[in-house]
C-alpha cells in the first residue's frame, strides 16, 4: 500500500516517519525496536529519547540528535499513526519510571529525560497528557521519600508551561 502525500502537503520529516513506525532513527532502528527495549537498555542507551520525544532545539547530551523541524509537530499531531507511535513511547517510558528505582536519587540523567518528555508531550499530545505524566513521576518521587533535587523538580514544572 502506498503512503503518498496529497499534492502540496509537506514532506514528512525524519522524526515524523520514525514515530509512524516507517522511518529509522540515527542507528537504523525502527520505532518497534526501540519500544521493545528492556529496562536495562532504556537506562543504558542514550540516543533514542530524542527520537521518541523530539524538541525544536538540539540536544546538548547527544550531539547530532534529530531536531523537530518547523511544522513537524503540527504534522505529527495531524497524523493518527504518528500520534499512536508517540503515545506508545510515552507509555513505555511511563512503565520504565513506574517499575524502576535507579532514577529516584538526587541527581540522574533521567531527570533531564523527564523534562524532555514533558515538553515534547505538551507539544504533541497537549497539556493534559503532560500533566498526567508529571503526576506519575512526581508521585513516584514522593513515594520514595522525595530524593530528587529541587532544581530538577523546578525544570519539570517549567516544562509544563
Amino acid at each position: 500500500m502506498s503512503h503518498t502525500l496529497p499534492s502540496g502537503a509537506p514532506k514528512r520529516g525524519a522524526i515524523h516517519s520514525f514515530l509512524r513506525g516507517e522511518g529509522r532513527d540515527g542507528r537504523g532502528r525502527l520505532l518497534a525496536e526501540v519500544l521493545s527495549f528492556d529496562d536495562r537498555a532504556i537506562e543504558g542507551v542514550h540516543d533514542f529519547i530524542q527520537w521518541l520525544f523530539p524538541l525544536p532545539e538540539p540536544s546538548r547530551a547527544v550531539p547530532g540528535s534529530p531536531v523537530l523541524q518547523p511544522g513537524e509537530a503540527e504534522a505529527i499531531r495531524g497524523d493518527a499513526r504518528a500520534v499512536e507511535g508517540f503515545r506508545a513511547g510515552l507509555e513505555r517510558m511511563g512503565r520504565f519510571y513506574g517499575d524502576t528505582d535507579g532514577w529516584l536519587v538526587r541527581f540522574d540523567h533521567n531527570h533531564l529525560r523527564i523534562s524532555r518528555i514533558l515538553r515534547a508531550t505538551r507539544a504533541i499530545l497537549g497539556q493534559e497528557a503532560a500533566r498526567a505524566f508529571h503526576a506519575a513521576v512526581a508521585a513516584r518521587n514522593q513515594a520514595a521519600g522525595a530524593p530528587i533535587n529541587d532544581n530538577s523538580l523546578r525544570h519539570w514544572q517549567a516544562a509544563l508551561r
